[in-house]
């Protein structure tokens, strides 16, 4: 087995080159620990040498990166209109990275402001398949977590896991994921086809790990603590790690989006040249930098808040 390198996934096609590249960005400017990972790519369809070449200017000598095609491999499976085939990859890794015992996977539409590779090395999964962040789910989406089976305190989101490849593997948990994945019933296919089978065996990570977009909205406080502690309501708005799940931070104006502009800017200029910014949303980005900015933009979200919670 490979103990040298910490392997952590991304899937994208070359339209989310950029988002990626973000993300990838976020993960190497909050690593405190001196490490290395080997940033495994899938693909739903073979990308452009020059993309390759540019991305992998994120890391330095920390990042090593590989490839892989997978196009075709789930043709099976039912594709909620919502999602693509490149959504339900992290399935297939038990048995596509047979040299790991255990393997990270992250969304690309997230941004990192924790150490990675801190977490990986102090996580035991012992008997767990997974170690992710539970969800606090609203009122709306208790009725579909009962419908497919699953605990609405123990349903997590699948945009960042720790999955435990080596017991996955022994208890071939690669074929169950793809005959559970055609049923046309699942509203978010991968997801809710790790919470049916890995229900019970999932390790709980602190909600920072993986904070998507009703962690931060105050109308929704109430359920995340139903889930979880004023302290983690604290730590998500201090150091969280934004899953942008929803409206993205490039197209509009949403949680946290500001926070997404920051990493970007930061890119190498080759990488930003593959993506025509979304004019408007870019200006408001610059603005939030500014003092006047922010306190206009930050009022306005207050008053527009208090107006439609109220």
């Amino acid at each position: 087995m490979n103990t040298d390198v910490i392997p952590l996934v991304v899937a994208f096609t070359p339209n989310y080159f950029v988002p990626a590249a973000t993300c990838l960005y976020s993960i190497f400017e909050n690593m405190q620990m001196d490490a290395r990972l080997h940033i495994i790519c899938l693909l739903s369809e073979e990308l452009p040498e020059r993309l390759k070449q540019k991305i992998q200017q994120i890391g330095g000598e920390c990042f090593r990166y590989s490839f892989v095609n997978l196009k075709g491999r789930l043709q099976d499976i039912y594709v909620d209109a919502k999602y693509t085939e490149a959504a339900s990859y992290r399935l297939l890794l038990p048995d596509l990275l047979p040299e790991y015992e255990k393997v990270m996977y992250i969304d690309c539409d997230m941004i990192v402001r924790n150490d990675l590779a801190r977490l990986y090395y102090s996580t035991d999964l012992e008997t767990h398949y997974l170690a992710a962040v539970f969800e606090a789910p609203v009122d709306f989406q208790i009725e579909h977590l009962k419908a497919i089976g699953c605990a609405p305190s123990e349903y997590i989101n699948s945009g960042f896991l720790i999955m435990n490849l080596e017991l996955m593997r022994r208890d071939g948990m690669v074929a169950k994921f793809i005959e559970a994945s055609k049923a046309d019933y699942l509203e978010f296919p991968d997801q809710d086809v790790l919470n049916q089978l890995c229900q019970k065996r999932i390790l709980g990570l602190p909600p920072y790990y993986n904070s998507i977009r009703t962690f931060y909205l105050p109308q929704y406080k109430r359920f995340f603590l139903q889930q979880y502690t004023e302290q983690d309501w604290k730590e998500v708005h201090q150091h969280g790690t934004v899953h942008y799940t929803g409206a993205k931070p490039w197209n509009h104006f949403t949680v946290e989006f500001q926070l997404w502009w920051q990493y970007y800017e930061q890119l190498p200029e080759e990488i930003k040249e593959e993506w025509q910014t979304n004019k408007k949303i870019h200006f408001l980005s610059g603005l939030y930098r500014t003092s006047l900015g922010a306190l206009m933009i930050n009022g306005g979200q207050s008053l527009y808040r208090k107006l439609k919670y109220r």
